[in-house]
């Protein structure tokens, strides 16, 4: 026997979903979302959605081909959506502040919703649309199917998610400080997950020891990330080093505290720190360094301009011998929270200015072209110095030493 279910209506709080996508929260927040619970909105988020909510975006602002309705497909992000809409994608939390009055929770976009593009005057706003789905008959079974995480991220998520967790910048000083692994079983110089090791944190002979032992917090085991011996970062201008960036390669557990112990004759020996490797994405080598385990960085991505002037140079491109990043390839920043960078910081990048031969002068004189816009990249983890952002629209390849500038 064939049961009939009601048509489902539109409710203002699915029209929700829009603003608080746009204001791109985490996974952590996703989560919670699809509850449906009150979820607050940062006092940052609110004040840019009541900023534009009657205002919307300039239509001499939109793409030129932005289409009247657009349904949301899987795979689909934020800013691939608002570049549909948009000559400048990261404005999109203007383009769908227009919401707010409809928001009492902020939940998310998900694929099947149809956006629709209203011009009001000389203004454009992005609704979802609100036609009544049509009835739709079920016949009583059993349906089985996964439930993963479907809304629509702001950043394509594969392409950071690797860099929140697995990549940290360390301060010279932290660097040459961090315990070090100083041995393995059966001498061993490469170790795997299950192996027991032994490390220090203190440098130098028992009778003038330098620096903190690695100890046990309250002789409970302690767990650490294990960190390749990092590579400087340093400044394309001046040559200065801004920090070590250190990969992840494994996690251990601390068994047993570093110590000095006395022999029967009053000698004394140093009895290294007791770890065991729990954890190894890559083989694990003598001298990688032990950090504490660090936590994952959350918070929304809301895309906006720096308030005060910023400019700078590409440090270096992610990835080993990289030089040149295209579309969705992570670069690192000189400059940090220090210089004011946040995340969601939207940044232009610049094609470095080329050195011509005047071929039609007779004197063939030097010329220094102007640089030129050659795309956008958003930030998405900062640290003091430096800080990782996410190449997002491209005319050209980014090189390392090319600089960058507002938007």
């Amino acid at each position: 026997m064939n049961t009939s279910q009601r048509p489902l209506k539109r409710s203002t709080v699915a029209a929700a979903a829009v603003l608080a996508a746009a204001l791109g929260l985490g996974a952590a927040e996703q989560a919670s979302a699809q509850g449906f619970p009150n979820y607050p909105i940062t006092p940052q988020q609110r004040s840019t959605a009541q900023q534009v909510a009657q205002a919307g975006v300039p239509l001499a602002e939109l793409a030129p081909d932005a289409p009247e309705r657009y349904t949301v497909k899987r795979g689909d992000t934020l800013w691939a959506i608002a570049g549909l809409y948009l000559k400048k994608p990261w404005r999109w939390p203007e383009l769908w502040g227009m919401n707010l009055q409809q928001i009492r929770n902020p939940h998310l976009i998900y694929p099947g919703q149809v956006l629709v593009l209203v011009r009001v005057g000389d203004r454009a706003m992005l609704q979802l649309a609100s036609d009544e789905p049509p009835t739709v008959k079920l016949s009583p079974r059993v349906r089985a199917e996964a439930l993963p995480d479907r809304a629509v991220p702001a950043l394509p998520p594969g392409a950071i998610e690797p860099f929140l967790v697995d990549v940290r910048v360390v301060d010279p000083q932290a660097h040459d400080e961090a315990p070090r692994i100083v041995a393995g079983p059966e001498r061993r110089v490469l170790l795997a997950r299950g192996d027991r090791a032994y490390a220090r944190g203190q440098t130098g002979p028992s009778t003038a020891l330098a620096g903190e032992p690695l100890q046990a917090v309250g002789g409970q085991p302690r767990l650490l990330d294990v960190i390749r011996q990092a590579q400087p970062l340093k400044d394309p201008d001046t040559g200065e080093l801004l920090g070590y960036e250190a990969r992840r390669v494994g996690q251990a557990t601390l068994v047993r505290s570093e110590r000095v112990a006395s022999d029967a004759d009053g000698s004394t020996q140093l009895v290294p720190a007791t770890i065991d490797i729990v954890r190894a994405w890559e083989e694990i080598r003598l001298g990688d360094r032990l950090l504490p385990v660090q936590s994952l960085p959350r918070g929304p991505y809301v895309p906006h301009a720096p308030a005060e002037p910023v400019q700078g140079r590409i440090v270096k491109v992610h990835g080993d011998a990289v030089q040149i990043a295209g579309q969705y390839q992570v670069v690192v920043l000189n400059r940090g929270r220090e210089h004011g960078l946040e995340n969601g910081h939207v940044l232009a990048l610049l094609k470095e200015s080329a050195r011509v031969t005047d071929t039609t002068d007779p004197d063939r004189p030097a010329l220094r072209l102007p640089g030129e816009p050659n795309g956008v990249m958003m930030v998405f983890r900062t640290f003091e110095r430096v800080a990782y952002a996410l190449v997002l629209q491209i005319t050209d390849a980014v090189k390392v030493g090319d600089r960058f500038t507002n938007p």
